[in-house]
């Protein structure tokens, strides 16, 4: 487990204040533009340990009094029926669980924009039942020649003919289920329209990677590369900045290919730019709040190193191609990551060609390693989990936390009932085994109790492990990467 190496309580409030500031700056009105996860922000809490998954929407809940959200979706995404890889649901679908969990943080939730709307009968569905279930929705329409063409954008053939969202609170958060959905677009749009009617409004962006004031090789931002090898995402110094303050800042080749305009449509709307450079735009204070840049440096090379696996596996199951694997290889010369930088991958490895099967092996919090093996009853993660929970809880591994008596008729049931092949038990169903042995048996009792205590912890295994597996495991907080190898050599593996 890593070291604790970032303050959240002080990242809160900084982080508020800063918004605060930017929102006296503009007059009384932002428009924030919310990149990245709002919440469950898994990546910035494994390679800044001690950031909360949580802690944006609850730095937004200290203002929540000044916070209205709108929801961006592009309308083509509708129609196409785009889907949250991280969840699996539809991005209309994710727009809703949004929305729920917004309301259920007392998040006033203001409206749903629906961006590049060219009539797509999806979308129209959509808008109709946001419309029944009391939400305000507004369209948004694809602009000819954005975002280069300037003096068509900034005109009411342009963002003029858009709807303008009618909001009510002091900071205007702008989020979307995922990339690609026009949130920057739906800020310059309200920016137009305001102007028009005489009421100044600003605009800036919220992204926590990269970090601006850490190195450009700092392995908190190559960590942060190694997690978007699929957009093209490349960490750069900030031109614009090192022109106008000399001073050195670290950005991404998006928004500083994209500056240049962003400044002439300002300049266009209010007369003048408020910004200088990309990073000016900014309100990121998390490069602030580190207090241990060793920890996060050790935690932000274990990342890029779980990133490699995963590249190497979705090329295996035909989800990515050698590009990913290349840039990961560079980023990890540059980072000084290999294999030997988390003990787990030799001792998962070495564990799987002494017993001739899967198996796997996992870094406790005081660095002991321990190892799980195949057996007739247990696949190999679900074998780790016992024996991690055994060795954090101070419990002989020679005693038996399952009895052969629970684990026996559950594998029965699989294979006689349930129509599995596989008689062994997959993570979830030896929780559930142990929370019936808890019942009768004290050393269950203790050994559940210490679930908590494996959260950050790093595994490795030999093999891929199933969907099963691997979500539960993530879910109690372990930091999982496998090796880029089925355990059989069937051509369908669910």
């Amino acid at each position: 487990m890593a070291a604790i190496g970032f303050d959240n309580d002080k990242y809160l409030s900084t982080q508020s204040e800063q918004i605060k500031r930017r929102i006296a700056q503009f007059g009384g009105k932002l428009y924030l533009e919310f990149g990245g996860k709002l919440f469950d922000d898994y990546h910035a809490s494994r390679v800044l340990p001690g950031f909360a998954p949580d802690s944006k929407i609850r730095m937004l809940q200290q203002l929540r009094e000044d916070v209205e959200v709108v929801i961006a979706i592009n309308a083509a995404d509708i129609e196409n029926n785009k889907m949250r890889g991280d969840l699996g649901i539809a991005y209309d679908d994710d727009v809703l669980r949004l929305i729920d969990i917004f309301r259920g943080m007392d998040l006033y939730v203001g409206s749903v924009v629906l961006t590049r709307y060219d009539r797509q009968a999806a979308a129209d569905a959509f808008f109709k039942r946001l419309t029944a279930l009391g939400i305000r929705c507004y369209r948004h329409y694809p602009i000819a020649g954005y975002p280069s063409d300037v003096p068509h954008i900034v005109s009411d053939d342009g963002l003029g003919k858009n709807d303008y969202i009618e909001t009510s609170h002091p900071l205007v958060v702008v989020t979307a289920p995922g990339p690609g959905s026009g949130k920057m677009a739906t800020c310059l749009s309200q920016l137009y329209h305001d102007h028009k009617r005489g009421i100044t409004a600003g605009y800036a962006k919220f992204e926590t990677f990269p970090i601006w004031n850490l190195p450009l090789k700092h392995p908190v931002n190559l960590a942060y590369e190694a997690a978007t090898v699929d957009l093209d995402d490349v960490n750069m110094i900030d031109p614009f900045h090192l022109e106008a303050y000399g001073k050195t800042a670290v950005n991404y080749n998006r928004d500083v290919e994209i500056f240049p305009v962003l400044n002439a449509i300002f300049q266009k709307i209010q007369g003048v730019s408020p910004y200088k450079s990309p990073t000016d735009m900014g309100v990121n204070m998390a490069g602030n709040c580190i207090m241990d840049d060793g920890a996060c440096c050790t935690a932000s090379r274990q990342e890029i190193l779980r990133r490699y696996y995963t590249a190497c596996v979705e090329k295996l199951q035909g989800k990515g191609g050698d590009e990913p694997i290349r840039k990961l290889d560079l980023l990890m010369n540059q980072a000084g990551v290999t294999p030997e930088i988390c003990p787990a991958v030799s001792a998962a490895l070495l564990k799987a060609e002494a017993t001739g099967a899967p198996a796997g092996a996992m870094v406790l919090p005081d660095g002991r390693v321990v190892t799980g093996k195949t057996s007739e009853t247990l696949g190999a993660a679900s074998a780790l989990l016992l024996n991690a929970l055994k060795a954090v809880g101070g419990i002989d591994h020679h005693f038996e936390l399952i009895s052969s008596q629970v684990l026996e008729p559950v594998c029965r049931l699989k294979t006689q009932y349930l129509g599995h092949k596989n008689p062994r038990l997959h993570t979830d169903e030896v929780l559930m085994a142990l929370t019936i042995s808890a019942l009768t048996n004290p050393l269950a009792e203790l050994a559940q109790q210490q679930l908590t205590k494996l959260q950050g912890c790093d595994a490795h295994f030999s093999v891929i492990l199933s969907e099963e597996d691997e979500m539960l495991l993530k879910k109690l907080g372990i930091n999982v990467s496998f090796e880029a190898r089925y355990e059989t050599k069937k051509l369908y593996h669910k």
